[in-house]
């Protein structure tokens, strides 16, 4: 066994060396030959190991730059491994049904590329337009990325060390996002540069493709192997939230039972749980006013003095809200609660100028599953600042706020 562990070792140390070679730019050639038997037996689980020491060393876009290279030196031992593949019911098997349905997709946008740069002028008008309708096929394909970012990836950080390529894959999905808009800035365009087309499409291909034999070849044998298998079922369920690209959504399994209790303290709020102080500060340094109503007109809750608008005191705590509003304005209070307990409506909004502020104020009525009216939240905000905003802000200042 001690054998077995050190022949590992060397055989790991051996493929991170090779690596790091490349990483350093050294010769590419001389590097493959020295340790040509590692890099020809290397598996899912190295590989992902491996991205994640390189990250830890080398500066992240040096590896952004570096890692499609890495995987086509790895291509042959990844691709000759046989693998168990998931059945249907399993996530891992509709996020692979959805990658063949977008590989038709760009195989059929490479086609028309190719008529573009083969066919007359007079041809283009209709290949452009054929071309815009699958580059907005293929912008749903997002939601593939979304299931990964938002499911996938949070229990694979639970379950596998070295996760961190998923930061890199995370990083080429942000790629996909600005090239499909680049594609569909050109596109709009009366007459499209076709040089710039061919080579953001390029780039396109070149994104999409490599992530998929990573996602089939790496990241998802690796999760297959290390999520448990009760955890899939958890997976399935959050999956409908976001929804699928290109294929018949799955049929929504039964919720698992059996579920593990809560640590001391932690109060269940189904999409996580909190502490009560933890709640009482997410309430309180939330940027509104908020007021919550039950359904017998009860004062149940206001939120503190930080971003309080309106005067309000404890003693209003269990009193009818309609006795809380003067008789001005305690006509409408009443219609929209009718409205809210009618099932007529389910939010009213209003917007005032109150001491030199901009302030909105909006009205939600609260339903549970069944849609049985449970009561009324307040929600008011001063808008001001942000009714005066401009343009974007992509980048993080805090010059002009030191808080």
């Amino acid at each position: 066994m001690s054998e077995f562990i050190a022949n590992h070792q060397e055989h790991y140390q051996n493929l991170y060396n090779y690596c790091c070679g490349i990483a350093e730019g050294r010769e590419g050639k001389a590097l493959y030959d020295k340790y040509r038997a590692n890099i020809e037996s290397v598996s899912p689980e190295e590989a992902m190991q491996l991205l994640d020491d390189l990250l830890q060393k080398y500066d992240f876009a040096r590896i952004k730059e570096i890692v499609a290279k890495l995987i086509n030196i790895f291509y042959k031992s990844l691709n000759s491994r046989e693998l168990e593949k998931p059945k249907e019911g399993h996530f891992l098997y509709y996020l692979m049904l959805e990658n063949e349905k977008t590989k038709e997709l760009i195989e059929g946008i490479r086609n028309i590329i190719k008529k573009l740069n083969t066919l007359p002028e007079a041809e283009h008008a209709r290949l452009f337009a054929g071309m815009g309708r699958l580059i907005a096929e293929l912008k749903s394909y997002e939601l593939h990325y979304i299931k990964k970012e938002n499911i996938l990836f949070p229990y694979l950080e639970a379950t596998f060390a070295k996760y961190r390529c998923i930061q890199l894959m995370w990083s080429f999905h942000d790629d996909f996002r600005s090239l499909i808009k680049q594609i569909e800035k050109l596109l709009k365009q009366p007459a499209p540069d076709l040089k710039q087309l061919n080579r953001v499409t390029a780039d396109l291909f070149f994104v999409v493709l490599p992530i998929m034999f990573r996602e089939e070849k790496i990241v998802f044998p690796v999760a297959f192997r290390s999520i448990p298998p009760s955890v899939w079922h958890e997976m399935m369920q959050q999956s409908h939230e976001t929804g699928w690209c290109y294929i018949q959504p799955p049929a929504q399994q039964a919720a698992a039972g059996g579920a593990s209790p809560l640590s001391d303290g932690l109060i269940d709020l189904f999409t996580g749980a909190l502490t009560l102080e933890q709640i009482i500060l997410l309430l309180e340094t939330m940027p509104y006013d908020v007021t919550f109503v039950d359904e017998s007109d009860t004062v149940r809750y206001f939120s503190g003095s930080a971003h309080r608008i309106f005067p309000r005191s404890k003693a209003i705590i269990g009193r009818k809200v309609q006795n809380c509003h003067p008789p001005e304005s305690v006509h409408m209070v009443t219609r929209i609660v009718e409205a809210f307990r009618k099932g007529e409506k389910d939010n009213a909004a209003f917007w005032i100028n109150l001491r030199g502020k901009f302030i909105h104020i909006r009205y939600f009525a609260l339903r549970d599953s069944d849609g049985t009216y449970r009561g009324t939240i307040e929600v008011s905000q001063d808008i001001t600042e942000i009714r005066s905003l401009e343009g974007e802000r992509r980048l993080l200042d805090w010059e002009r706020n030191n808080r």
